[in-house]
């Protein structure tokens, strides 16, 4: 899953299929499976719909990253990886934070489950520091960082050490992420991106979608920003019209 960097704009966009219902997640995907190379399904969705909806998305067509932040002990997460691989996602994330004995097992799991199922493995990422969080966050949780760059080049360096396929980061990150990672190939997904008509919400560390591309981000994340506006159909045509600019810079 490694994106060229010619590859077209809507390949790079994940729609966050931040919703309530079954019903309305299958209703976005039908109106934006056109303009959108992945949907997210994130811990709210999945709560409500359970893995019964990212089997329908799948089977329908839609490339779906399970965004749930796996963080447990590393028997647990790598139980809950192999079950990510048979729902059939295409990307799927753990918490950096979690260690490196933790994001290896995931790995080794994700890896043996496809090959035992004879499927491609879906690529798994870790989060660093959520967008949400700044300096004063990460201090008040115990992480003696002077920088939140800090901390995102320290877990994104264990990721890679660790065999992940790359992280989820800010993408005013991307930069300390590929030089931490020190490997070509390593994915950079970035949430906290809204156009720049749009409210930040409790997103901090924010770029726009033209930004982030062309600071090098291979996927970005973006729901807000098109499922509340009058026309998300036009908003997401809009978003992918506004990443084509910046690629062709």
């Amino acid at each position: 899953m490694t994106i060229p960097a010619n590859a077209k704009a809507k390949e790079k966009l994940i729609v966050a299929l931040d919703v309530e219902t079954a019903d309305e997640a299958k209703r976005v995907f039908a109106e934006l499976r056109g303009e959108a190379g992945m949907f997210k399904v994130g811990s709210q969705l999945f709560t409500a719909a359970g893995p019964e909806l990212v089997r329908s998305l799948v089977s329908a067509g839609a490339r779906v990253f399970l965004d749930l932040k796996f963080h447990d002990i590393p028997n647990t997460v790598a139980a809950a990886c192999r079950e990510a691989v048979r729902l059939g996602v295409s990307l799927l994330n753990v918490h950096a934070a979690g260690g490196s004995e933790m994001m290896r097992r995931a790995a080794e799991a994700v890896s043996e489950e496809a090959a035992r199922l004879g499927v491609g493995r879906p690529r798994l990422i870790a989060v660093t520091v959520l967008t949400s969080m700044d300096a004063a966050a990460l201090a008040e949780s115990g992480v003696e960082a002077n920088h939140v760059e800090q901390q995102v080049a320290r877990l994104a360096r264990l990721a890679a050490e660790s065999g992940l396929d790359g992280v989820v980061a800010s993408p005013h990150e991307i930069r300390v992420v590929r030089e931490a990672a020190g490997r070509g190939g390593f994915l950079v997904v970035t949430p906290g991106v809204r156009p720049a008509s749009v409210s930040h919400d409790d997103q901090k560390r924010v770029m726009t979608p033209a930004e982030a591309v062309a600071a090098g981000a291979d996927f970005v994340v973006i729901g807000r920003a098109i499922l509340r506006a009058a026309d998300p159909l036009r908003a997401a045509r809009d978003v992918v019209a506004e990443m084509e600019g910046a690629a062709g810079r």
